[in-house]
Order: structure tokens, then sequence, then C-alpha cells
């Protein structure tokens, strides 16, 4: 049997993956490959480069500290927006994600890493999904994370990349064809959320992209062939209110979301795997 972890997207959300990854690996659910898009490449190179419960106890540090620093998404509104008027692309810097990545990881490469790991991306050039599985981590997990128009592109040799959210959020089909034999989807909890119509310009962005993974995503499972098992872990304190305009600068719900899914996640494996 070969167990996947499949951590999807979703921003500040991604703190629900926590909670998840504890469930899983109280249970000694450990992975034979991990894929990450966008913060779940993140969290999802973390549990690569430590597949046991010490990784979760670093997880919700960090996820505090940035909860306390702020520092991701934490720009003035008038830099934010002297920096959308000289950029033209982007509100926020990268510098300081990148920084709190390099202080984590270093130079750690995907070579060092004791468990399989892919990193999801879009390539701009080539209008294309595209999977780090070598080289630095550091460049990669920035790729996947540059959410459009929140932070800039992200350059690696000369190609251009965005969030892999664009191209394939929650990368169940990926695992499938790598050989899983067994997938956990770790997702923010927005998968079953009823979507309505835009009714503000910048909901309409919003939407769109979720009606893109969603489909993707639900496509994905319809596919799965059978001889594979697919266990689509709960989110748990998620609302319609993370989809506000400015919920992304919202750490404040970080440890209750972290907590609450971890209830929910051990509940679920307990039910479904037999396993307490």
């Amino acid at each position: 049997m070969t167990t996947a972890f499949v951590l999807g997207g979703g921003g500040v959300l991604g703190a629900v993956e926590v909670g998840m990854l504890r469930a899983l690996l109280e249970r000694e659910i450990v992975p034979d490959l991990v894929l990450g898009t966008s913060v779940g490449a993140l969290n999802g190179a973390m549990v690569a480069r430590q597949p046991d419960l010490a990784v979760v106890e670093r997880l919700t540090e960090l996820w505090a500290a940035t909860a306390r620093s702020r520092d991701v998404y934490g720009d003035r509104p008038l830099r934010t927006v002297r920096r959308a008027v000289t950029s033209g692309t982007h509100i926020y810097s990268s510098a300081p994600l990148r920084q709190r990545l390099e202080e984590e990881l270093g130079d750690t490469t995907f070579d060092d890493l004791p468990v399989r790991l892919g990193v999801c991306a879009a390539s701009i050039e080539r209008a294309a999904e595209h999977w780090f599985t070598s080289g630095p981590l550091v460049p990669a997990i920035l790729a996947s994370a540059a959410v459009p128009g929140l932070l800039p592109p992200a350059e690696i040799d000369g190609e251009h990349f965005l969030d892999g959210g664009l191209v394939n959020s929650v990368p169940v089909g990926k695992a499938v064809e790598l050989g899983a034999t067994r997938v956990f989807v770790l997702q923010v909890g927005r998968i079953d959320r009823p979507l309505k119509v835009p009714t503000r310009p910048w909901e309409v962005a919003r939407v769109s992209f979720e009606v893109a993974r969603r489909h993707r995503f639900m496509r994905d499972m319809a596919t799965i062939p059978e001889g594979v098992e697919a266990h689509v872990l709960p989110a748990a304190g998620t609302s319609a209110r993370d989809d506000s305009l400015l919920a992304h600068r919202d750490f404040s719900t970080v440890q209750a979301r972290i907590d609450a899914t971890y209830d929910a996640s051990r509940r679920f494996l307990d039910e479904s795997l037999g396993q307490g």
C-alpha cells in the first residue's frame, strides 16, 4: 500500500491541516508521498521533512508565530496601496514569507527529504501545471503560494509562476497518477460550502476561482480507480466569513481552527478506519 497525503491550498485556512496531520500521525498513518499546493506546499514540506508527531508541534508554533507577528500580510493599508500602484500586479511583498521559509527550511532540497514531495505551481509562460520535485524547497514553495494580486509572481530560472491553486488546488488525481493506493485529502473546508452569485467586483474573481477548483477536485474524485482508497478529512472552524475581502489577513482564530479540525478528523478516522 502506498499512502499519499494531499494538502490543498487555502491561505490562512491552511491552519486546519495541522489538526488533520495530528489526527493522522497519532494513529501512525504516515505518508509515502506528499503533494502540496500553495499553503499546502508549506505544510506538506514540513511533514515530508519530519513525518512524525513532532512536526505538529513545530507547525503549530509556526502558525502561532505568524499570527503574532502578522508579517506575511501585515502591511499597513497605505503601503499596500502604494505597492499596488508602483508594481501594478500585487499589494504585498514576498520578502517576509521568503524570510520565514528560509529561517525554517534553509537550503533544504527535495532530495534531502525522507518522504517524496511534490509542489504544484502554475507556469505563466507555459500556461501549465508545473510540479517541483527537485532543487531547493524555498523557491518552490514561494512559487506555489504566489497568490495572484496579493503576492508577485515568483521567478525561477527565467520562468514565472503563480499560485498552484490556479491549476490544481487539491491534487488528488496527481497522487493516483503517481501510484498512491490510499489517499488522505487534507482540504481547508471550502469544497462543500455553497457558492453564491457575486454581487461585488472583488467577489467575481473569488467565486470564479472556487468554481474552477471545485470542478477539478470533484472530477478527480469521481474518476478515482477501483482499488484506491480516498479519505477526505473534515475541516472545522471555517465559515462564509472566511470569504470576506480581508479574511486572508485574519490569523486570530488559528489555534481554534487547528483544535476543532483535530477533533473532527479524529472522529472521522475512528469511524471510517476503525482506529482509535
